[in-house]
């Protein structure tokens, strides 16, 4: 089922999940869309790292400010914080195991109060039942890229909402485009 109006950006003052290979992809455009200062926590073990010539073309570099922490627990008490002292517009979450409800209940406050967004980069499978919404993004096959050679555009994304606590779910495809840096829905391949 594909929408006609994409939720996005979020809710303000709430916290969101995201999953999927497309995940980092969902997080950037976020950001690009709220503006201003990013946080971004993650534990220190983690293999994957953001690179600001990666996500350059979404959003200054200056304007992401990069948290290692320790631990799961401790990633939660920075994202917590910094969400109830809305300093920044956005913070971003990697987290690797799952969310008890008081835990994602305590995210929900901290963001209410700060009028912040949380947003939870979490495994396929894992959610949290406090979430708002949790989406699915992965990358699209899009054949009219390959046969028109457009390799200065971005890839096209899937983004499925698999739980949404306030609306109906739905499929969007979309692309981000550079230039604008804006997000453009596309329609689906016709079968």
């Amino acid at each position: 089922m594909v929408q006609s109006s994409l939720p996005f950006p979020l809710v303000e003052g709430r916290a969101h999940e995201v999953c999927g290979a497309g995940a980092y992809s969902f997080a950037f455009a976020l950001a690009a869309a709220r503006g201003g200062q990013v946080l971004w926590v993650r534990e220190t073990w983690e293999v994957a790292r953001v690179n600001p010539d990666g996500f350059a073309t979404f959003m200054d570099p200056a304007d992401l400010l990069l948290c290692n922490a320790q631990s799961q627990l401790e990633a939660l008490a920075v994202t917590e914080e910094a969400l109830r002292s809305g300093a920044v517009a956005l913070v971003i979450v990697s987290l690797t195991k799952p969310l008890g409800l008081t835990e994602g209940r305590r995210l929900q406050l901290a963001a209410k109060e700060g009028k912040s967004i949380a947003l939870a980069l979490i495994p396929e499978g894992m959610g949290s039942n406090a979430a708002e919404t949790r989406w699915r993004c992965t990358p699209h096959f899009d054949a009219d890229e390959c046969a028109n050679d457009r390799a200065g555009d971005s890839t096209l994304q899937r983004w499925e909402l698999i739980k949404n606590k306030s609306g109906t779910l739905g499929v969007w495809y979309v692309r981000w485009d550079r230039a604008s840096r804006r997000l453009a829905m596309v329609s689906p391949a016709g079968k």
